[in-house]
């Protein structure tokens, strides 16, 4: 019986091992607007990401460091392999000067659970 339980727990064990686990991995983690119009209108990039796990990735949550700042992210999982997009719109009116805004981007990948992107800029004022 002691050998049949060392025999389960080693095959726990490699499964553990082995099991299958999602990365995510953006092509850039900051972006410059350079100088844009505060009259201009909402201003957008996307941050485009990889998952090169294996075992699809999701991202559970992005929150960005103010309300001027909206982030939109897939809702279905992406997976092993594939490619993601997450939009982060800027909305410059109302906010004259310099910017510079963090989303921080939260996943089931266990190396990097928590990703924090980066949009900055300068709006000019309005006439």
């Amino acid at each position: 019986m002691t050998r049949f339980f060392s025999i389960l727990l080693l095959a726990l064990a490699a499964l553990t091992v082995n099991a299958a686990e999602p990365d995510i991995t953006f092509e850039e983690l900051t972006f410059d607007f350079g100088t844009i119009a505060e009259d201009g209108g909402p201003v957008k990039h996307e941050f485009k990401f990889t998952n090169n796990g294996d075992a699809p990735l999701m991202i559970v949550n992005a929150t960005a460091s103010c309300g001027c700042t909206r982030p939109d992210f897939p809702k279905k999982p992406v997976g092993a392999g594939k490619k993601g997009i997450l939009k982060v719109t800027y909305l410059p009116k109302g906010r004259p000067g310099e910017f510079n805004k963090t989303v921080t981007v939260k996943t089931n990948s266990k190396k990097h659970k928590k990703v924090t992107l980066r949009i900055k800029g300068f709006v000019t004022p309005e006439s």
